[in-house]
């Protein structure tokens, strides 16, 4: 899955900043699944951390398996979530946060409509 950045980006001195990051989140192109993500910051400054948004529609679910660490804010919305190794669930709500370590297999679910807000330790320099 490749990432698109989001938004317009500009930099004063070392503060980077980015507007309208959370407008036209591009599809993950999941066959039946609405789900959208998008990079706001790729690894800024030669960091290790991205952030960006995740959209996900009701309907099919979205399978996904995490090749990072990742922390999710629920801006919007319910995320219904089943940690595929061991088949425990979680429900998220706005004003939550949700970590996700590498190597976790997810299925995300909503009954109508849930927007998160990530920051993952993803390095793109490779």
């Amino acid at each position: 899955m490749e990432q698109q950045l989001l938004g317009d980006m500009t930099k004063t001195g070392s503060i980077h900043k980015v507007t309208g990051a959370k407008a036209n989140i591009p599809s993950m192109q999941e066959p039946g699944v609405e789900a959208f993500i998008g990079d706001a910051l790729m690894n800024p400054a030669g960091a290790r951390m991205c952030s960006g948004f995740f959209e996900l529609k009701a309907g099919e679910p979205l399978e996904y398996e995490y090749t990072y660490d990742e922390m999710k804010y629920v801006v919007k919305g319910q995320f219904k979530l089943t940690d595929l190794k061991t088949g425990e669930q979680v429900v998220a709500n706005e004003g939550e946060i949700l970590f996700f370590p590498k190597g976790t297999p997810v299925l995300f679910e909503t009954d109508d409509y849930a927007l998160g807000f990530f920051t993952g330790d993803r390095d793109f320099a490779a």
